[in-house]
């Protein structure tokens, strides 16, 4: 089930605030069904915190947040939402197949679900090509390996949106094309809407669509060939680029603009605070 519109995400006016500052800043943004949406843009920008009030662990939101046709944080998305957070969230000390039958007995509790836990357990460590670790303890696995374990508990229970914050962080250039071919079959095989976020600009070009951030705002939301055309840029890079060269000079001609409508003793005192 998606909102009236048929989105998986709606966002308007989403703001957070975290004490004195402004994470987000009354955002508005959509992620259709069915594809893979990138999160872009440089460490601090608010991605995490955006993921965050996505899946419904962020305090402080304001705004409108529609998840799956649910406001975001309802108790009844907690089975239809996978979140992979930017640290492993597995057990060193049990086996893949153990952290998996833990998770997934926490997803559908009771006997009568014992037989359906078995599949979904089988068919993540498969899905994650973890088969011939399956029984290795955790704690020993490579960064890469753990990653993976992180992703299969995710993908328990089969959920309609996939929340995956910097999941190819520090992996080599083959697992890293590993997991987006992966991403890619659970998309178009599987229908699943995935948001994955990264400051790598050249996962960018492995997404259906973008959000591209910068200081708590939405650049742009488009396609990767419609944002290339719209700043004639060679890659996305040069588009975000591009972008951030366009804020940054509608931002300093308002505080000029803002310069010359004060008077003589605030604009110099403007001036004064510049240097």
């Amino acid at each position: 089930m998606m909102n009236s519109s048929g989105l998986a995400v709606l966002a308007r006016g989403l703001t957070v605030v975290r004490g004195d500052r402004t994470v987000l800043r009354g955002l508005d943004f959509t992620v259709p069904p069915g594809r893979i949406t990138g999160l872009l843009g440089p460490s601090g920008c608010g991605k995490t915190t955006l993921m965050r009030a996505i899946v419904g662990t962020q305090a402080n939101v304001t705004g409108t947040l529609e998840i799956l046709g649910k406001p975001a944080g309802d108790a009844t998305l907690r089975s239809r939402i996978g979140y992979v957070t930017q640290d492993p969230s597995i057990y060193d000390d049990l086996t893949v197949r153990q952290n998996l039958d833990y998770f997934a007995a926490v997803l559908q509790p009771g006997r009568r679900h014992r037989d359906a836990r078995r599949d979904h357990v089988t068919r993540a460590i498969t899905d994650v090509d973890l088969t011939s670790h399956a029984d290795s303890l955790a704690g020993r696995l490579s960064g890469g390996q753990r990653t993976r374990v992180s992703l299969a508990v995710a993908l328990l229970g089969t959920p309609e949106l996939l929340v995956l914050d910097e999941p190819t962080v520090g992996l080599d250039p083959v697992l890293r094309r590993d997991l987006w071919d992966l991403f890619h079959r659970l998309a178009d095989e599987r229908g699943a809407t995935i948001l994955v976020s990264s400051h790598v600009m050249d996962e960018a070009e492995r997404c259906h669509r973008l959000l591209l951030m910068r200081e708590g705002e939405i650049l742009a939301e488009d396609s990767p060939d419609f944002l290339r055309s719209r700043t004639h840029s060679a890659t996305v890079e040069q588009a975000f680029l591009h972008l951030v060269d366009e804020a940054n000079a509608r931002e300093a001609h308002a505080r000029g603009t803002d310069a010359g409508e004060a008077g003589p003793g605030q604009a110099n005192a403007l001036q004064e605070n510049a240097r």
